[in-house]
């Protein structure tokens, strides 16, 4: 029986087609990354990191005023005249002192109104008229739940 396969030989020699396929892939394998490589430059993202500041930061204080059912006003937890005053004269003397050191300060007067849910709104409004006889305008509004 004679063979197809030359039996001195016994090797298939160097193919040279399946590296140059090789080569075309890495070649092509590269040249899509280098592309998305620049499509990420372009983008003009900035990561978090470390901020250095040489100044501090300041946090502005808030003035919370309390306002209960009954109709008693409170500044962070004081209580300021009587239920049956409409002119709240002690809180608007004291929110005119806050106004006044908040602008010496450079600082914004931050007050929040904390109102019960059965309050008048009256109260509210009383509140409102010394806020806004001592100049202060960054109010904030919240209601106690039941």
């Amino acid at each position: 029986m004679k063979s197809f396969v030359n039996e001195d030989d016994g090797t298939m020699g160097f193919q040279i087609a399946p590296m140059v396929d090789v080569v075309f892939v890495i070649m092509l394998f590269f040249m899509v990354m280098a592309g998305a490589v620049k499509v990420e430059n372009e983008l003009s993202t900035k990561l978090p990191g470390s901020a250095e500041s040489s100044s501090a930061t300041e946090f502005n204080d808030e003035t919370i005023i309390s306002i209960s059912d009954e109709g008693e006003v409170s500044l962070n937890d004081e209580p300021f005249d009587s239920p049956e005053s409409a002119d709240l004269p002690q809180l608007r003397a004291t929110l005119m002192r806050l106004k006044e050191n908040a602008d010496n300060a450079h600082q914004p007067a931050i007050v929040t109104i904390v109102s019960d849910a059965h309050a008048k709104y009256s109260r509210t409004i009383d509140v409102l008229n010394a806020l806004a006889a001592a100049k202060i305008t960054n109010v904030t509004f919240n209601v106690e739940e039941e």
